[in-house]
């Protein structure tokens, strides 16, 4: 009987460990089919996202634009003045009027990550493998009283993030990651809510961030979606400083001094 027992048990485990390897992609493909299937995700060449984001009492107009392959650009406009980010695929910038700085400047290296991760339209789990990404199921997980998967998500640029999808819509609606914030790691906690069909696409209308242990919140919440829309790539690439304005001449070196 010991033998019958121990031989059910080995065949059980010939079945168990290949569902358990699979379960991964099985999850991700029903991920994909939820946002609209991967045709029509590949379709997307190009997208523009107006909206605007609250921090407080701040609320800021905000556009969100994404070329493939990898590029991304934010603007976000405060008290007149205008903040960009962007990443061509090859190098991050940004223009912080609001530090006093008029022109682009190189992204720092933290920053630079976050966009890097930001500028994948398809995020990280979709032909997760040919990113470089490795993925692990983690069971499930109990989200406002609905059933989520749980996913560890380790990126090709060392970003680890656990995605919690949906088991009814298969829907990703709540991600945590960890990143580096002025030189100090944080834990950022993401919400998905208010999805809407745009083309044939689910995307969420609603982003909810917060960094864990403080009372710092951001929320983004969209306005419109624009799908292959005609966009500049110069848009992307930083714009070299702004010429010397020829009406103020130069001044001399020690001009000023007493």
């Amino acid at each position: 009987m010991l033998k019958k027992v121990a031989a059910f048990l080995a065949v059980a485990a010939c079945f168990t460990l290949p569902a358990a390897a699979q379960s991964v992609d099985e999850i991700i493909a029903k991920n994909v089919q939820a946002h609209g299937g991967e045709a029509k995700l590949r379709a997307v060449k190009t997208m523009r996202i107006t909206g605007k984001m609250e921090m407080g009492p701040m609320e800021a107009p905000t556009t969100v634009l994404f070329e493939r392959p990898d590029m991304v650009r934010m603007e976000f406009s405060v008290q007149g003045m205008t903040g960009i980010q962007a990443y061509d695929g090859k190098e991050g910038w940004s223009v912080m009027p609001f530090q006093g700085k008029k022109d682009a400047e190189p992204m720092a290296a933290d920053d630079l990550k976050e966009l890097q991760n930001q500028a994948d339209m398809d995020g990280p789990l979709m032909d997760y493998k040919a990113k470089g990404n490795t993925v692990e199921y983690l069971g499930k997980e109990k989200l406002e009283g609905a059933d989520a998967y749980k996913l560890k998500v380790t990126r090709k640029n060392g970003t680890i993030e656990t995605i919690f999808i949906d088991v009814d819509s298969g829907l990703d609606v709540k991600s945590i990651s960890k990143t580096m914030i002025r030189g100090n790691e944080a834990e950022v906690v993401t919400t998905n809510s208010d999805f809407r069909e745009v083309q044939g696409l689910i995307i969420p209308f609603a982003i909810e961030s917060t960094i864990s242990g403080t009372p710092q919140k951001q929320r983004i919440t969209v306005e419109k979606i624009e799908i292959n829309p005609e966009l500049s790539e110069s848009q992307f690439h930083m714009p070299a400083p702004a010429a010397a304005d020829p009406a103020k001449p130069a001044q001399k070196p020690g001009a000023g001094r007493r």
